[in-house]
């Protein structure tokens, strides 16, 4: 009783009002109708039945209407559930209706007399009709008043909607519903010919793919919806690149996001990046059985607070390691970082650590206590035109950090030493990449020194005047495992192209590109994580893995699709410069040096690049001259480099 006064109070009143009077009205015009609408020729014993059961009749219909939540829906958004619900409560009503007729001629036969067959069924009918269409009219009547009201708007936003099925119905419904919309649905796209010319939600699907332009140009599309889920990553990728071809902005609807929330409104749909236009599959490596191998592991991240490290993170602290130990030497990254995995995985035995990998008794430090199973090194330096104004940084860094971190893993008995390295390494013309080709062979040096049996001719490396300490004897028997991940540049990440062309195209350009033929290989930040726990997981000792990624892109194609995508017109309305190769930069990047060969996995996209043969010895007594060099700012250290790295050749701009 507390809840019908509660809802009465809320401005249901009405409606019941409305219910009581048009349940008896239904049934009573039918009477009516019966008898030629001639109300002198209805038996009386029928009129007694009918008047008597009016007062009852409504009160039971209401009930039974506020039991079946009739009156908790909000009607102006009524659709499917609320038609169900309507036709159960007018259903059970009706019943209960004619069981009441029988019980009362039962109870009393002289005055009143069983109702016709005829006066319950269409009785029902009529009734129905009655409390549907009052709660549908009433949705029709704000759906127009809406439209009216949009159509008075200053300016609305014309959308293409590509996909009519159930995510792109309850888009176009919901859209339809927002209170303050700036934005209408104005055709629909759909690759099923059985459903070109027909109607979703009152709005035409005038075609499949194959009409985008055309509809974009006739319907004056402002803004194009990709609302296809289920589609395949090669199946969007043609759909979304003859969409970049009009200058339309561009959102999609992430594939899971239906299947995860069963809700959709304008705010899940999200900017087309530039990685759903790449021209290849995304690597999806069975992760599962990564991720066997992660889990219950002591594992510790070098440069945990990047781009690439974060990611590293983020995915093995959802997989239960034993301990994750984030190594940074920047606070800030490794601050938030350790904010975000602290807040989503509160059980995490998380340890969040400040240091140098160029800092020897830290790392001793690091691997005494923690006793890592793994590690991934992912610290360096890596932007190229700043190495190149300060070479001695990227060999101290990352050639001698590398060093000294895989030399602590194996000092401390670590299973397994994943070095993350790129396609820059690959005859190198920067010095960051020579940084990093070297970086290989120090992982290669060590494996066959390992292999060998001869772990105790590695040289270690000391410098800011440390001298050999104590306890420095080789544990027994050494098996850590040394291998290398070599990919191509990532989306997304510090420092690359995809960042600063968007914060150019924010600021009104222009965009600045180095040279209008420069090409470059991609792949977006999960793609390389899971490609460097694969390395972990799988790689043999000593092997280098090397991912196919397709066709190269072009950068300035790479910024012009940006700008489409913001739904700007490249060279109109905003320009793009050609700014010249920068120091150390060339036109294109290689994946694997030709003499190296490749090898095939059983994942069809991922390689392995075979060994190339060097002394070991001599290259150890080329390190320690790069460091001596490098330590003392030496201004010929490229020299000294060359000797190290005959593929590498210092570019002249």
């Amino acid at each position: 009783m507390k809840r019908i006064v509660y809802t009465i109070k809320n401005s249901s009143w009405p409606l019941m009002l409305f219910d009581a009077l048009a349940v008896n009205a239904a049934y009573g015009l039918v009477l009516l109708l019966r008898y030629d609408g001639l109300l002198h020729y209805i038996d009386v014993a029928y009129v007694h039945t009918y008047k008597w059961l009016m007062i009852p009749y409504a009160v039971i219909s209401v009930t039974v209407f506020w039991l079946s939540r009739m009156y908790k829906s909000i009607w102006k958004f009524a659709g499917f559930d609320e038609l169900i619900r309507a036709l159960f409560g007018s259903t059970a009503a009706s019943v209960i209706y004619s069981v009441m007729c029988t019980a009362l001629i039962n109870i009393a036969y002289t005055d009143y007399s069983r109702m016709p067959l005829t006066f319950y069924v269409f009785g029902y009918f009529v009734q129905l009709a009655a409390i549907c269409g009052i709660r549908f009219i009433w949705r029709f009547v704000f759906s127009r008043k809406k439209s009216v009201r949009n159509s008075r708007s200053a300016y609305i936003d014309r959308i293409l909607l590509i996909g009519a099925g159930e995510a792109g119905q309850i888009t176009l419904r919901t859209l339809r519903m927002e209170k303050d919309p700036r934005e209408k649905i104005v055709a629909v796209i759909d690759d099923d010919p059985a459903k070109w010319g027909k109607y979703v939600e009152g709005v035409k699907i005038v075609g499949g793919r194959d009409s985008i332009l055309s509809a974009v140009e006739k319907y004056k599309i402002d803004k194009i919806y990709v609302a296809i889920p289920s589609a395949t990553d090669e199946q969007k990728r043609e759909i979304l690149g003859v969409c970049s071809e009009t200058d339309c902005k561009l959102k999609n609807l992430p594939s899971a996001y239906l299947s995860l929330t069963g809700k959709i409104d304008t705010s899940s749909f999200k900017d087309v990046s530039v990685e759903d236009l790449l021209g290849r599959d995304t690597v999806r490596p069975d992760l599962n059985e990564i991720f066997k191998f992660i889990k219950g592991k002591r594992i510790l991240v070098t440069g945990g607070g990047g781009s690439i490290g974060s990611e590293l993170c983020r995915q093995i602290a959802s997989h239960e390691p034993e301990t994750l130990v984030i190594f940074d030497v920047y606070e800030n990254n490794a601050y938030n970082i350790q904010l975000e995995l602290k807040k989503k995985y509160p059980q995490l035995s998380l340890h969040t650590l400040i240091g140098s990998v160029r800092d020897s008794r830290r790392l001793e430090q690091v691997f005494k206590t923690y006793k890592p199973d793994i590690v991934y090194h992912a610290a360096a330096h890596k932007h190229v035109p700043l190495m190149e104004d300060s070479p001695c940084e990227a060999i101290k860094n990352n050639v001698i950090g590398t060093y000294k971190t895989a030399y602590a893993a194996m000092m401390s008995g670590c299973k397994r030493f994943v070095l993350i390295s790129t396609d820059k390494a690959v005859n190198p013309s920067n010095i960051m990449g020579a940084s990093k080709r070297i970086c290989e062979m120090v992982i290669q040096a060590f494996d066959r020194k390992i292999r060998e049996g001869k772990a105790n001719e590695i040289v270690r490396l000391f410098t800011h005047g440390e001298t050999d300490r104590e306890n420095t004897e080789l544990p027994e028997n050494v098996q850590t495992e040394f291998v290398a991940v070599r990919f191509g540049n990532v989306l997304g990440s510090n420092g690359s192209v995809v960042p600063i062309f968007k914060k150019q195209i924010e600021e009104g350009g222009p965009v600045t590109v180095t040279h209008p033929d420069i090409i470059r290989y991609f792949m977006t930040i999960p793609e390389a994580v899971s490609l460097v726990l694969l390395a972990g997981t799988y790689a043999a000792v000593g092997e280098i893995y090397v991912l196919d990624m397709g066709s190269p892109v072009k950068i300035d194609t790479l910024a012009r699709n940006l700008i489409k995508l913001s739904g700007l017109k490249p060279d109109v309305d905003i320009k793009i410069e050609y700014t010249g190769l920068r120091q150390g930069e060339k036109l294109y990047e290689e994946k694997l040096m030709a003499e190296e060969g490749l090898k095939k996995t059983s994942n069809e996209l991922i390689h392995i690049g075979c060994p190339i043969p060097f002394d070991v010895d001599i290259f150890q007594k080329q390190l320690v001259k790069l460091m001596t060099a490098s330590y003392e700012n030496d201004e010929n250290i490229r020299e000294i480099v060359k000797e190290t790295v005959p593929t590498y050749h210092p570019a002249e701009n």
